[in-house]
């Protein structure tokens, strides 16, 4: 099945729940990842599934930008993967805070 592509976020299309253990993650990324599906692991966890996200266009106060988002993220450090076998970059979750992270270049 394949999902339907979704189309650049307006203001206020993103709805995170934080507080406990639970924080969030913003993948800031270059234009040419628009579209694409990054996968993130839980480093303390090899054998759980990889959750994934979607890069989109976000329309901000005077700028565009491109990220994924990954809400609902237990507290901890996370691998972010370039493909299936190689990491991007790894970022630390916070509960209650959202955590920004950049694609390397």
């Amino acid at each position: 099945m394949t999902e339907p592509a979704a189309g650049p976020s307006g203001h206020g299309t993103v709805v995170m729940e934080l507080g406990g253990d639970i924080g969030a993650l913003v993948l800031y990324t270059p234009a040419g990842l628009d579209g694409r599906e990054i996968e993130i692991s839980r480093d303390d966890d090899p054998g759980a599934r990889r959750t994934h996200s979607q890069v989109r266009r976000r329309h901000l106060a005077g700028a565009t930008t491109y990220a994924a988002v990954y809400p609902g993220l237990r507290a901890g450090t996370y691998t972010i993967w370039a493909d299936q076998q190689n990491a991007a970059a790894t970022a630390v979750i916070t509960g209650g805070q959202i955590a920004a992270c950049h694609w390397p270049a």
